[in-house]
C-alpha cells in the first residue's frame, strides 16, 4: 500500500471524530445565534490574519490561548464557535479541543471559515 493511501486510512476515522465531536454550524445559523443572544468565537488563523479581519467580537487563539478559560463565558453550555480560514483549514480544533477540554460543552466549528463568512458579505472587524 503505498504511504499518502496508508495515511489516508489512518487519519480518516480521526477526522470523522473530529466532525462528530465539534457539530458544524452553517452560516445561517451562525447569523441567528449572534443575532439571538452571546456567541464566543475562537479565530484560529493565526494573529497577522486576525488583525486583518475578523469575524466581530472573535478571540485571537494565537496569541490568547494561555487566556482562554478567563476570556470564556462562566456557562458551560454557551455557544463557543470555533473557525479558521477555509474549509480546508484544520487550525479551528485546536481551539474547539481548547475549549471542550475547559468543559464547554456546546463548542461548534463554523467549517465555511473566515472565507466563507466573507464571501457571504458578513461584517468584518480589523484592527
Amino acid at each position: 500500500m503505498r504511504p499518502l493511501a496508508l495515511l489516508a486510512l489512518l487519519l480518516g476515522p480521526v477526522a470523522a471524530l473530529a466532525a462528530e465531536k465539534f457539530p458544524v454550524i452553517a452560516r445561517e445559523d451562525l447569523v441567528q445565534a449572534l443575532a439571538a443572544g452571546p456567541v464566543t468565537l475562537i479565530d484560529a488563523n493565526g494573529s497577522s490574519s486576525f488583525r486583518g479581519g475578523r469575524l466581530p467580537g472573535a478571540i485571537d487563539y494565537a496569541a490568547r490561548r494561555a487566556d482562554l478559560a478567563r476570556l470564556l463565558p462562566a456557562d458551560k453550555g454557551a455557544l463557543i464557535v470555533a473557525y479558521c480560514g477555509s474549509e480546508a483549514c484544520p487550525s479551528w480544533r485546536a481551539a474547539a479541543n481548547a475549549a471542550a477540554t475547559l468543559g464547554y460543552t456546546n463548542v461548534r466549528h463554523f467549517k465555511a471559515g473566515l472565507a466563507g463568512w466573507r464571501q457571504a458579505g458578513g461584517p468584518l472587524e480589523r484592527d
